[in-house]
């Protein structure tokens, strides 16, 4: 390998917006030492690309810094990190992280299904949900020797149920209480989740949080393990989180008082990534569990409470920056504005496989991959082929003039909550999950067909199913 042919794939943008195996060669993007256009002609596009080394950095980096600024040594309760699943999941990606040393956060039914299936040990896996499913719940009590590790007790029915269900299996669950702090942090309004208005989690401004938790303590068929916050996501100041391990950690102390143990406590995700060339520098792993440490350590000798054991929940920060979403270029179409134009570049997927710019206004760069050019740049709009107007990839980005149908077209960051999120509207196809390494590739998730689509349709393929 020549490394004088070898760059970023774009030199004007950051490396930590792309997979850490992602080069130029020639002018030909590379993710794990396989060629765009080779890609895209043997596994087809749209295609999302996970390079499944940084996966598994990631993760272990995660887990040890984790493990490390929460050492039983220095006196500290201990550490772990739990990978949300919801950013990306399947089973492969499951088994590449428990192996790296992380836990498993799910939130649904085949959430939790995949990660006991794939082989993610019940001890480390844990349970989310607004509205929990007794299907959910019996899965989790039910799994192992002692079902999974924790299910996050969300509203105060839930005691009740879980307790319920316990009984009926003869087990006793393991719960934590998930507790709004008041501590608002991250982007867009709709994935706050610290606020007191919205539907996660147990108010500790009112009071309801207290009064829940001392319900789930005296329950004989629950043990309440400690308590959850999660404040929000892309979250780029580590000072909120400090704020919030304070005000957790307050709590601890008044459980504390009222004779009920705390022996864990979960700050949650929502940890930041780069997007695009003009985001802020996000903190390193290293970064936050530094910070949370300092924060617990300092807010436990304020409480005079001896250091529990600490976990955290990344999940775009553990998958987002591995995976890359390519494009083939179709219709291009120049539009005048203001007095200049834009170019419109279409491409063969949309709204369907990555749903977060319309969604949230979500901004991600772009970078044609197959080549390089020396043509002027052009002010350029990408939008997908969907009957929707606001079906936009890329709002605003500069691409050379002279593109063209057949290019391809890399975005980064896309392997949290584009597949995740992804959709058949329009009954587009949903694209594949393809892993690389090492100049190999091989499927996380198949690519969806046409049949694929066609097979739910009751008069086009008449089942038997029992009803429901």
């Amino acid at each position: 390998m020549n490394s004088s042919h070898l760059t970023c794939p774009d030199p004007s943008d950051r490396p930590d917006l792309w997979p850490w195996s992602a080069r130029r060669r020639n002018g030909v993007l590379e993710i794990g030492g396989l060629p765009v256009p080779q890609i895209v002609e043997t596994w087809g596009s749209p295609i999302y690309v996970l390079d499944e080394d940084d996966l598994r950095g990631r993760a272990q980096t995660w887990a040890t810094a984790m493990a490390e600024e929460f050492w039983d040594g220095y006196g500290m309760g201990g550490g772990s990190a739990y990978y949300a699943a919801k950013a990306f999941m399947s089973a492969r990606a499951i088994q590449i992280v428990t192996e790296a040393g992380m836990g498993v956060d799910t939130a649904s039914l085949g959430e939790l299904t995949c990660a006991l299936e794939a082989g993610a040990g019940p001890n480390t896996v844990g349970l989310h949900g607004n509205n929990k499913s007794d299907a959910e719940l019996r899965m989790a009590i039910g799994a192992g020797e002692r079902g999974i590790a924790r299910i996050v007790i969300d509203s105060p029915a839930e005691v009740d149920r879980i307790a319920a269900v316990a009984r009926e299996l003869g087990r006793r669950a393991r719960v934590m209480v998930r507790v709004t702090t008041g501590v608002h942090a991250g982007g867009h309004d709709f994935i706050a989740t610290a606020h007191e208005d919205q539907k996660f989690g147990l108010s500790l401004a009112t009071g309801v949080a207290k009064k829940v938790a001392l319900d789930a303590a005296s329950r004989p068929e629950l043990e309440f393990i400690g308590v959850h916050s999660h404040i929000g996501s892309q979250i780029f100041d580590l000072s909120a989180f400090t704020e919030s391990a304070s005000r957790l950690m307050k709590f601890v102390r008044e459980l504390k008082d009222a004779g009920i143990s705390c022996p864990e406590v979960d700050l949650g995700g929502g940890y930041a990534i780069t997007y695009t060339a003009a985001d802020e520098v996000p903190p390193t792993q290293k970064d936050v569990a530094r910070s949370l440490a300092c924060a617990v350590r300092d807010a436990c000798a304020q409480f005079d409470l001896e250091v529990p054991h600490i976990s955290i929940e990344p999940g775009r920060s553990t998958v987002g920056p591995t995976t890359i979403t390519l494009y083939r270029v179709g219709t291009i179409k120049h539009v005048p504005i203001d007095g200049g134009e834009r170019l419109y570049v279409s491409v063969d997927g949309g709204m369907s496989d990555n749903i977060r710019p319309a969604l949230y206004g979500a901004r991600y760069a772009v970078t044609l991959a197959n080549r390089t050019s020396d043509a002027d740049s052009s002010l350029v709009r990408v939008v997908g082929k969907h009957c929707e107007s606001g079906d936009i990839v890329i709002m605003d980005a500069h691409l050379p003039s002279d593109i063209r149908p057949g290019d391809i077209l890399a975005v980064p960051a896309t392997g949290a909550y584009g597949h995740a999120m992804s959709s058949n509207y329009n009954m587009l196809t949903r694209p594949g999950t393809l892993a690389v390494s090492g100049g190999e590739g091989h499927w996380l998730i198949y690519p969806e067909t046409v049949s694929d689509l066609l097979g739910r349709d009751a008069a086009l393929t008449p089942k038997e199913l029992p009803s429901t």
